[in-house]
């Protein structure tokens, strides 16, 4: 069974056409991974008759992993790296079952630690 991790881009000042994109280019890393799917996340249900589907929330990705700390970590490895690129105040709030870490290209042992931790909580493993 698969693990359903959703990301969130927030830039400040960022508009929804931005953070669109944004969201489209840390995908396109994402892909690289072992991951099942990587898309835009999608919000509601179409009103019945209509042809389109439910409507894609600018900024948010839905990932679906394999279960694991390897899966897990991997996303967040890339996450991070993209985030120290993009030398802004951009994050990137991860959610797995209503648990939330928000990630910033900001470095030190207590994100570390944070991370870990919370890789480990959707991994199965001990914390």
């Amino acid at each position: 069974m698969a693990e359903d991790v959703r990301l969130e881009v927030v830039e400040a000042e960022a508009d929804e056409d931005q953070l669109e994109v944004l969201a489209l280019l840390l995908r396109q890393e994402l892909l690289m991974l072992d991951v099942d799917s990587v898309e835009p996340y999608q919000e509601g249900t179409a009103p019945e008759g209509s042809k389109g589907g439910p409507a894609a929330v600018a900024g948010l990705l839905s990932v679906s992993v394999a279960p694991g700390l390897q899966a897990l970590g991997s996303i967040i490895v890339v996450i991070r790296e993209w985030l120290r690129r993009s030398g802004s105040v951009r994050t990137v709030k991860v959610t797995i079952d209503g648990d939330v870490i928000e990630l910033s290209g900001a470095t030190g042992e207590l994100q570390q630690q944070l991370v870990d931790a919370f890789v480990r909580r959707h991994a199965g493993a001990d914390v």
